[in-house]
């Protein structure tokens, strides 16, 4: 305190040194003494420490000496020259503390938490240290001493994080205004911001601890006053006690916690009424579940009695038949299915709090309840009967109705004891004097309600909760510690029975808000539980249990409770175990209708907004039990929604209805159909039929198949996918809520799924083979099983996404491997099911999507041979020396030889015995060998052919391996997960051993994001696997719902008459991307692009950088788009650890430029586009192919042609664009050209400054405009020349002509650059948009400020020529007739365009023809069906006249069969339609 007190002294001081001279000498010296009269006094006076440095008079003397020099205008100088000593005074100015120095303290500190946070977060999080130092490397490339101080101060982290804790500790304490370094300070909130900042970093346990107390403190603040609460129930206790309720009424209705201070309510109050009025409050807001009839006061006894009758008991269902949906549910409770297990109080109950429990109390039974005051458990104790009696005589006498009646007595002193299990002994030594007389009071439970005097938490303002001890007449009085600290009222609501039998449970906290009460649990795995699920964690988890008393069930009333509840555990620093679980009851007088869907909506919302915070307190389960009606004048029933986390990423909940059983006698769940787990998929329906008392498990279903596939792959289980791609649509809602301000149409169900199940044709079950799928004996169905139902390690859904771009739903098809089924390796089982459903998916022409995350093909040995069979060794004594052949004996051989098992010869071994040679092992066991490598193939040639047929894409989740890769390769469009999953054909174990050295340490190595993503066989990457669901599902939202279908054309915020603002500047190399999707300019400003803002999306990214490639939207309509990156790029090739010569590298292709791999890169982007059904739009700046000799060896030439294969399959339309200041150049123009596909293609040039040729100008130039042309061009054009021309001509003087030759020469050689420059200007004037129109070989020019116009309307109008064409040449594709060509059709339609009175100049007028093909649709239609039949009757008349006599004999029988396949009526207009035809005839 001493030093605290002189800091302002020494630190003015050390300021006002350097003013000497400078500023007034009487100012100097009156501030001199001020301190130099300070410093004698605190010399002098050791012992006190409370004087202090009078700095406000210390600044009033600066301030009067500024006002003096302003008066004269000279106080300019004196302020600048004071700033410094200024800022030193302001920390310790008004200072409010009990420091002087508290404010100066409170900087130093928030700066120290600023630098420790800017140093730690680059280690927090569990990130790697080589990684954050490598991360340090790239942020300060040239400033190695920033680094090393950076990695210097982590070093002591664990003495700078005990130093930021006292600091913490210090804030809160002087944030509650106790004694404090930095008490009093003003500005105390500025280190908010750095509490908030440290609370939320991770990592390991040293950050989590420094985490978790500033976590604490921000949670505290949080906290209601305790002071104003007690202040409030005080006054409301005195006008109880005056006779007015008004109030009181209020506080229960509000729940204001009582516990925590009602025991120092009851030790301040003086008068006795007052005090027994606060504990009317008590007891009224502990039985608000009950019916209050009466309550009594007994001043001389310090009595509360209150006599209560309990509520009648919900409604449950007791129809056994399932509940497919909430429809099912609502029509059971409508029909009356209902039952009262008994007609009892619940909050009364035993049963839940005991395994044996008195008999029930009907809730119609008056019951009373005697709250009691003593000093001290010693005044309990040496009280005697005396006192006992005092207690009981309250209750009434000889009821005979059993123990119905209820004891609370509040101990004012606990006497300096602190341990809990020696008050409880106290206690029920005291009880066991009594039993007897609380037998005949018919006492059913005595509760001991005893301060701790002790604090929860380090900051005052904690709640202090008391010690609450019950014992019961069921247990003899005797105390079960399960339910210590817990109001018995409560208990019951809280299943804690449903904890004890599988763990030993210790309670950790209790906590009272205004929501409700909160009771944390350390629950550590009983060994014996251990024993029957041995793969079970045996670390301790924790169970939050909290209980909450609403008006209404309300989303707010459940994410109250549910924050309470977190912070709670937050605060008791058990958030770093795992599996911990959430029990929430929200109780209501209030019987609201609700229907169980929507509660499972709001629910589900709030839990996800909490999401990485359940996450980071390792809350896996949340479990939500209330009471509702499901219609008006329906009886109430329970519900409970149970919600987890198995993936990581995405909660899903599953809701159940607590029914009775067949036998009536006791509670069990059933789940509820029809909600948004059962319908998509995603939930486990594990708690189904169980009883409500079951035991929570030590593992939750399939959690070891999750452990196994997160060990195996850091993959998840296959089932839980369906859950991860309904997260990912409802994100897609969520963005587009986000985007537009509005929620819009979204559907309260997103995603149902269904699983696509393998089974014979025949319905006779059982299990199946390749053979059964070989002779078509096998079909696939769609079923709802439960999850982990599957006896193969493939597993297959139809899955209906309600995608913001299709909300009446789009279907996909999603195959998965099930890497915890024999290591997701292929078996003959797991081809058929990937064939299957891939064929399913080509048959309903709609997307198909693989999981991936295999071992590849299946490897097995015929196990019963393996334990059969011998050795033939060269020497039996000397086995080492090697074998001669394998073999088995008789007996053996008669066991498996028939079966075919193995194929063998006799033979005569040494010993004269007849022995079978081995020569084939079949082995009884399928699946071993070939055969996989057989179905491999099958599924390879399908996925090839999907490609083609539909959309496919991979997302690679895990390791991928072998057969698993080529189905990667071969599906072409992969997202790929940046860890742990590699695609390649064998892993580096097995590399290394070929080898002989250990080359490579991971499967990364060979084929990780880092290979696959920069050699193109993986177009995305994602950091896990709920982005790389999401990617796929933002893929599929550019592809149409089927093949061949529509586009999905979505709305747009980007209106599409707007122009383009961003332009190249010519000569200066520039992002393309940015022409496409805008971007920042120099100052800050946006420029728009082509595209709608925010739709395009790169993919290809990390290969052959010289292209970009991606999707986008141009007025909502998607669009394929590939553009050249005028940039110089750099292609990586690694070095091969595997070569020790081998070098990494790096390859600079310049920008304009077609390479091997960007050429190939396109040609893929063409086709992967094609298949998508997407138009295409090339923004294209190639001055040509690279043609080197390297880039020749590495097939730019064979690549180069694949492009122009790509363009001649497309059937959408392509748009080539030349943007400004681009151009096409030889070789690139001749694979862009239009003609290569004039169906579809179309060539435009942005005006003016757009160029092509087979040539740049330049070249051209050099070729075709030599030296002898520029000269011939001077002496034509320039005058001096022709004048020296002349003159040469003219003069015979033999000197006079050398030097008017001389003068010529000089003239040219000084014109030549000059005419160079033309030449080239001349020659780039044949490269011009104008001359491109002129000759024919682009469609227009287009100008590019409004070129996003142009193009939206020229896409609508050729989309919607194209279908109706397309649908014009399938009518003309009857039989053998050939369909029309594209061209004729299109011709065909622009001559119904002329015909309906429209100009043929007009045909090129986009508006103009979609507003013709708008109104004119059922024209149209009627035309393109005439064609039909036309094409028809001339395909019978062809047929029928190149056949003779035989054509009319098949007309007449076709006619005769076609009339057996028609209804009544339709023979009756064929009849008329003959009958008028032969008539004609006549």
């Amino acid at each position: 305190l001493r030093t605290l007190n002189c800091l302002p002294v020494y630190e003015l001081d050390e300021q006002l040194s350097v003013l000497s001279g400078r500023i007034n000498s009487k100012l100097y010296e009156a501030l001199s003494a001020m301190i130099k009269e300070f410093k004698a006094k605190h010399e002098s006076s050791s012992g006190d420490n409370s004087m202090m440095f009078p700095v406000d008079k210390f600044a009033e003397l600066l301030s009067a000496e500024e006002q003096a020099l302003k008066k004269v205008g000279a106080d300019t100088m004196f302020i600048t020259l004071t700033a410094p000593l200024r800022e030193a005074i302001a920390p310790y100015a008004g200072n409010q503390g009990a420091f002087p120095g508290s404010e100066r303290v409170l900087i130093g500190f928030v700066q120290e938490m600023r630098s420790w946070i800017a140093n730690e977060r680059w280690f927090c999080d569990g990130t790697v240290y080589a990684d954050a130092v490598e991360n340090l490397r790239q942020a300060h490339k040239d400033d190695f001493q920033t680094v090393m101080s950076i990695c210097r101060a982590h070093g002591r982290l664990a003495y700078t994080a005990e130093l930021l804790k006292k600091m913490i500790t210090s804030i809160g304490k002087g944030i509650e205004n106790q004694e404090s370094i930095v008490g009093g300070a003003s500005s105390i909130d500025t280190a908010i911001p750095c509490l908030s900042e440290i609370g939320s970093m991770g990592g390991n346990a040293v950050y989590k601890s420094v985490s978790l107390q500033a976590r604490r403190l921000l949670l505290q603040e949080s906290l209601p006053s305790v002071l104003k609460r007690k202040l409030r129930v005080v006054n409301i206790a005195k006008e109880l006690a005056c006779g007015s309720s008004d109030s009181a009424q209020a506080l229960i209705d509000e729940d204001i916690p009582l516990a925590d201070i009602m025991l120092p309510i009851l030790n301040e109050l003086d008068g006795k009424k007052e005090c027994l009025s606060a504990i009317e409050l008590y007891a009224k807001q502990l039985y608000q579940n009950d019916v209050i009839k009466d309550v009594q006061y007994s001043a001389e006894d310090s009595q509360v009695k209150i006599v209560f009758t309990g509520k009648q008991n919900m409604n449950l269902l007791k129809s056994s038949a399932p509940m497919t949906s909430m429809t099912d549910l609502t029509r059971m409770v409508s029909s009356g299915s209902l039952s009262k297990l008994c007609d009892l109080s619940d909050s009364e109950s035993d049963a839940g709090t005991k395994k044996s429990s008195t008999d029930p109390i009907p809730a119609t039974t008056p019951r009373s309840a005697v709250f009691s005051v003593v000093d001290s458990i010693e005044a309990l104790e040496s009280g005697g009967v005396a006192m006992f009696d005092t207690l009981l005589k309250a209750f009434p006498k000889n009821a005979e109705s059993g123990p119905i009646n209820n004891l609370h007595v509040f101990v004012l002193s606990n006497g300096g004891c602190s341990d809990m299990d020696i008050f409880a002994e106290r206690f029920e030594a005291v009880l066991s004097q009594y039993v007897d007389a609380m037998t005949q009071a018919d006492i059913r439970r005595v509760t001991f309600v005893v301060d701790t005097n002790t604090k929860a938490e380090e900051f005052v303002g904690a709640p202090t909760m008391p010690a609450i001890f019950t014992f019961r007449a069921v247990s003899d009085f005797k105390e079960d510690s399960l339910f210590r600290h817990i109001e018995p009222n409560h208990a019951f609501h809280l299943d804690l029975t449903r904890l004890s039998k599988n763990f030993n449970v210790k309670g950790l906290n209790s906590q009272q808000t205004s929501t409700g009460n909160i009771q944390l649990y350390e629950a550590t795995p009983k060994s014996y539980a251990l024993t029957k699920d041995t793969k079970a964690s045996r670390a301790p988890r924790i169970f939050v249990r909290a209980l909450s008393f609403v008006d209404a069930i309300t989303s707010n009333a459940f994410e109250s409770i549910f924050v309470d509840s977190m912070n709670a555990l937050d605060l008791n620093g058990a958030g770093n175990a795992e599996n911990n679980h959430l029990f929430i009851n929200l109780i209501s007088d209030d019987r609201v209708v609700l229907d169980p869907s929507e509660v499972e909506q709001a629910l589900m919302s709030i839990i996800k907004r909490h999401g990485d915070r359940l996450k980071r307190l390792g809350l896996t389960e949340v479990e939500t039990r209330l009471e509702c009606c499901l219609s008006e004048g329906s009886p109430p029933i329970a519900i409970r929604l149970v919600a987890n986390n198995p993936t990581g990423f995405v909660h899903v909940l599953n809701t159940y209805v607590e029914a009775v059983d067949d036998t009536e006698t006791k509670k069990v769940f059933r789940l509820v159909g029809g909600t948004k787990a059962s319908l998509a998929c995603s939930g486990d329906s594990s708690w189904e039929g169980m009883d409500v008392t079951t035991p929570y498990p030590l593992t939750r279903p399939f959690d070891a198949q999750r452990k196994a596939a997160a060990k195996s792959s850091d993959t998840l289980y296959c089932y839980d996918l369906p859950a991860l791609f309904e997260a990912a649509v409802e994100l897609k809602w969520s963005d587009a809520a986000a985007e537009t301000g509005v929620e819009g149409s979204r559907p309260m169900m997103t995603t149902y799924t269904t699983e696509l199940v393998v089974q014979k044709k025949d319905g006779s079950g059982g299990s199946w083979t390749m053979q059964d799928y070989l002779d078509g004996d096998l079909e696939l169905a769609e079923m709802h099983r439960g999850a982990g139902a599957n006896d193969v390690g493939m597993v297959a859904w139809l899955m209906t996404l309600k995608t913001t771009e299709y909300p009446e739903g789009r279907q996909v098809v999603l195959i998965a491997n099930d890497i915890t089924f024999k290591a997701g390796s292929f078996g003959t089982r797991e081809d058929v099911v990937f064939k299957l459903a891939s064929e399913f998916a080509r048959a309903k022409r709609v997307p198909r999507l693989y999981v991936a995350a295999n071992s590849g093909a299946r490897i097995g040995t015929a196990e019963g041979v393996k334990k059969s069979f011998k050795v033939a060794f060269k020497d039996p004594s000397k086995p080492e020396s090697g074998f001669q052949y394998l073999y088995v004996d008789e007996e053996t051989y008669q066991r498996l030889g028939p079966n075919g098992d193995i194929n063998a010869e006799p033979t005569v071994d040494e010993s004269g015995n007849t022995v079978y040679k081995l020569t084939d092992i079949i082995g009884a066991e399928p699946d071993l060998g070939v055969e996989n490598l057989k179905g491999s193939g099958l599924i390879a040639g399908e996925t090839s052919s999907a490609y083609n047929d539909i959309f496919t894409m991979t997302i690679v989740m895990g390791r991928t391996v072998g057969i698993g890769a080529y189905l990667v390769r071969l599906g072409q469009r992969t997202i790929q997960k940046t860890s742990s999953s590699p695609i390649i054909l064998t892993g580096y174990q097995a590399l290394n051993k070929l080898m002989g050295v250990e080359v490579y340490s991971t499967n990364d190595q060979l084929g990780g994001p880092g290979i696959m993503y920069t050699n193109g066989i993986s177009h995305l990457v994602a950091p896990d696997h709920l982005v790389a669901v999401t990617q796929a599902v933002e893929w599929l939202s550019y592809v149409p719902s089927i093949r061949g279908g529509l586009l999905p054309i979505t709305g747009s915020s980007d209106t599409i008459d707007r122009t383009i603002d961003f332009c190249p500047t010519p000569g200066a190399p520039y992002d393309p991307r940015c022409l496409i999707t805008g971007g920042e300019s120099a100052d800050g400003k946006w420029q728009s692009g082509f595209f709608d803002k925010g739709s395009f999306v790169e993919t290809l990214g990390g290969w052959a950088k010289a292209v970009v490639v991606g999707r986008a939207r141009l007025g909502g309509i998607p669009m394929g788009v590939i553009i050249t990156e005028n940039r110089t790029s750099e292609c990586v090739k690694p070095a091969d650890p595997a070569d020790v010569s081998a070098t990494e590298n790096v390859i600079q292709q310049p920008g304009c430029v077609w390479f091997p791999n960007s050429a190939y890169k396109t040609a893929q982007a063409i086709n992967d586009f094609r298949t998508e059904d997407l138009p295409l739009m090339i923004f294209a700046n190639w001055r040509g192919f690279s043609g080197g000799q390297r880039d020749m060896f590495d097939e730019v030439l064979k690549y180069g042609s694949m492009i122009v294969d790509a363009f001649v399959a497309y059937e959408q339309p392509i748009f080539v664009f030349i943007p400004p200041f681009a151009e096409i150049r030889g070789g690139a123009w001749v694979v862009l050209d239009a003609s290569i596909n004039a169906n579809v293609m179309e060539m435009y040039a942005s005006s003016k400054t757009a160029r092509g040729g087979v040539l740049e100008a330049n070249g051209t130039a050099s070729v075709k405009y030599r030296v002898k042309d520029l000269i011939a061009t001077m002496h034509r054009l320039d005058d001096k020349l022709k004048e020296l021309d002349a003159k040469l001509a003219s003069t015979e003087d033999g000197t006079e002509k050398e030097a008017t030759a001389a003068a010529i020469k000089q003239r040219e050689n000084m014109l030549l650059p000059v005419y160079e420059q033309i030449a080239v200007k001349f020659c780039e004037l044949h490269d011009t948009p104008g001359r491109m129109k002129a000759t024919g070989v682009i469609e227009r020019e287009v100008e590019w400020e409004h070129a996003r116009t142009f193009f939206f309307w020229r896409l609508r109008r050729k989309l919607a020529e194209y279908d109706l064409r397309k649908k014009l040449m399938n009518a003309t594709n009857i039989g053998a007739n050939d369909s029309l060509s594209p061209l004729d059709a299109s011709n065909q339609i622009k001559g119904w365009f002329c015909e309906s009175g429209s100009g043929s100049d007009t045909w090129g007028d986009d508006t103009t023809v979609l507003s013709w093909m708008a109104q004119s649709h059922e024209v149209l239609d009627k035309k393109v069906d005439d064609v039909r039949v036309n094409s028809i009757a001339n395909e019978i008349e062809s047929a029928v006249t190149s056949s003779g006599e035989l054509g009319m004999k098949a007309l007449a029988e076709g006619i005769s069969r076609l009339s057996e396949k028609l209804s009544g009526k339709e023979k009756a207009d064929l009849g008329l339609v003959l009958s008028s035809m032969m008539k004609s005839l006549e």
